[in-house]
């Protein structure tokens, strides 16, 4: 807002004078366009390795398979060349990019890893038919290139490449090729290594060794053992209580947990998944009699529920804000 806007809304008396002076002062103090850089390179990123492969879908027949496996390879190749020479090198506690370019440099080149990993097996059938090595390849040196250069978004990407390669480890290819996710086998998989995440987080914390990567283990811990879970009551409806109660257990966890370390965010992630489970329950019980009184019931339990759920929220959210507050 222009400082002779400001002047005319009060010479015009649309604003008093104490809305005048804050005006001013918010207009003198430098506004931070970090955030907004942040999110432009990394979506600029994203569209340049898109665009590549679309530009490589459309003219495939034109550069041939070998040119473009040697264009990637090269690409990939030159941003770990330079993201090696502009980086600290590996260090067991969090630190600073020299260059503020390498992040985005290491994400670009960590996609045209995968992209080139993809591309060997599909079009060479490079690793046959042992599918996990087409992820299990990728995900350990995505999660070298994590732990040396530090980077979260590069983590993630480990992370689910770990998630993929457990996923085609312990399910028979015919599920696979058939696209039965709801597989007992993924189930009990997603649960496992959720449970490993959690872990790993834990000790990344006790041990102090990159103690700030434990948000993003955690992170995808939490959710991928709910999903899983419910997944488990949806689909396996007979022992659908069975999987209620794993779901409430760890809902009860999560609840004393993110009080714990004074986190809203898991705190919210584990009512909105509780809040799932007992509504998925309770439709079962309710629906048993299939007549109007049930629907009436349900719809009940919807409105209450609900108004019950923002005012837990809005409670735990003054908690957790003033325990913060006092351990500052």
């Amino acid at each position: 807002m222009q400082l002779a806007y400001i002047e005319n809304l009060f010479s015009q008396q649309l604003i008093n004078e104490e809305e005048y002076i804050a005006l001013k002062e918010q207009h003198k103090q430098p506004v931070s366009l970090y955030t907004d850089l942040h999110i432009l390179l990394y979506a600029g990123i994203l569209l340049l390795a898109t665009g590549l492969g679309i530009l490589i879908y459309k003219n495939i027949d034109s550069i041939g398979h070998g040119i473009v496996v040697a264009i990637i390879a090269l690409l990939c190749a030159g941003c770990f060349i330079y993201c090696f020479k502009k980086s600290h090198g590996f260090s067991p506690v969090k630190q600073l990019a020299i260059n503020p370019f390498i992040d985005y440099i290491l994400l670009l080149g960590c996609l045209l890893l995968l992209t080139l990993t993809g591309y060997l097996q599909y079009q060479y059938n490079l690793f046959g038919n042992h599918w996990g090595l087409a992820t299990f390849i990728p995900m350990v040196l995505l999660f070298i290139a994590a732990y040396y250069f530090d980077h979260l978004g590069v983590l993630s990407l480990a992370i689910t490449n770990l998630a993929a390669w457990l996923g085609i480890t312990v399910t028979p290819l015919h599920i696979l090729k058939s696209n039965d996710f709801s597989n007992i086998h993924l189930i009990y998989a997603g649960i496992i290594l959720g449970i490993g995440l959690f872990v790993i987080a834990y000790i990344s914390e006790k041990r102090n060794f990159k103690a700030h990567f434990s948000y993003m283990y955690r992170n995808f811990s939490v959710h991928l053992s709910y999903v899983c879970l419910l997944a488990g009551m949806f689909h396996y409806e007979r022992f659908y209580f069975i999987w209620f109660l794993f779901s409430a257990g760890l809902t009860a966890f999560m609840w004393w947990y993110a009080l714990h370390i004074k986190s809203y965010y898991f705190f919210v992630v584990a009512v909105l998944y509780g809040y799932i489970a007992i509504g998925y329950v309770l439709s079962r019980l309710i629906f048993v009699w299939k007549d109007e009184t049930s629907f009436y019931a349900y719809a009940l339990w919807f409105i209450l529920s609900g108004i019950a759920l923002i005012r837990v929220l809005i409670h735990y959210n003054k908690i957790i804000k003033q325990d913060a507050g006092i351990q500052q």
